[in-house]
Order: C-alpha cells, then structure tokens, then sequence
C-alpha cells in the first residue's frame, strides 16, 4: 500500500457496503417454499465488528431486499441497513447526512455497476477480487479475496492497519471475550 492511501486510509470513519458480491459470495438460493436464503463470511462478519470497537461506523446499501439482510447488520452492530436502494449513491449521501460524515471519510465496497454511483461519492473505493471488470478499473482497491470469502475483512483489517490500531483492537477484543467468558457458568 501506498503512503497516499494509507493516509487516505486514516481519514475513514464509515464503510459502506454492498451486500450481493461484497457480504455474500452473490448466489441466491430459493427452497422449496420459495424462500430466499444467502451465505454470509463470518470472518467478515468479525472485521466489521472490530471496526466498530475502533469507531468506525458502517452501513449495508444494497439494491435487493431481504430478511437476512437486517438480521445479519442487527447481528453484527451495523448503523444503517437501506436495502431496496436504486440510487446508492443518493442513499450513501443520506447517510452521511444524517451522520455529519465527510464523503471524503467514506470508503465504498462494491462489487458491480450498481455501486458506482456510490463510489462517485465515497473518498475511498473498494471491490472484491471478482468484481465487474468495469469496477475493478474503477476502484482504490482491489482485493485478494472474492466477495462472500474475506474481501471486507481484508478492507477491514487494511483500515486497522492504516490507523495502527490493530493490536489495540485485538486487545481490546480479548478483554471482551475474556469479560464474556467468566460469565459463562463452569
């Protein structure tokens, strides 16, 4: 990474992100009762978690709509979940409005041409490694991983980086978990 983008790095305080492709690996799956279902990463899932002990704040903006959506963003602390979004890039805007957030302190994960109205708006772009071509020519960053497989943890993990708190967050992680764990009846 770049000293550029490092810096630009520490400037953030809100990931957005999409959900199809970026949280998910992008496959729907309907049972038999015509219900649709979706795998989320859970190691995703810790890195958004570890992004809010260290204060920045996160939203889903996703073009679909689905119950697992809101479960998952309630599950894991996330401030705003706007599904049903034709316009992302008005919906990232209305968020960072009623957060007072600079665009520049965005930074956007986004996997296809539906996000980049987004990323015209967000100080920061990012897309998994098997985003739309388009998007890929777009972004900031590119990651290793695919979409649905570690590529927010990894975004994650560089915004942990940039401000070098990453061992203070793990700390502050394990005194959590070790809080958590003496609870727990023997």
């Amino acid at each position: 990474m770049n000293v550029e983008l490092i810096d630009r790095l520490r400037q953030i305080t809100l990931v957005t992100m999409d959900v199809d492709g970026v949280l998910t690996d992008g496959g729907i799956i309907y049972g038999s009762d015509g219900t649709e279902q979706k795998r989320f990463f859970a190691a995703d899932g810790l890195g958004i978690g570890l992004l809010g002990a260290s204060s920045i704040r996160t939203a889903i903006i996703t073009g679909r709509s689905y119950p697992g959506t809101e479960r998952r963003a309630a599950e894991l602390g996330i401030d705003f979940c706007v599904q049903g979004a034709r316009d992302k890039g008005a919906a990232m805007l209305e968020i960072c409005s009623t957060l007072n957030v600079n665009q520049k302190c965005v930074l956007h994960i986004g996997d296809d041409w539906n996000d980049i109205p987004a990323f015209y708006h967000a100080g920061i772009t990012a897309a998994p490694s098997n985003a739309v071509a388009e998007v890929i020519r777009l972004v900031d960053i590119v990651t290793n991983a695919a979409g649905g497989n570690g590529a927010v943890r990894e975004i994650c993990m560089m915004l942990l980086a940039a401000r070098e708190s990453v061992d203070d967050t793990l700390a502050k992680f394990l005194q959590r978990v070790s809080a958590i764990a003496q609870t727990i009846p023997g």
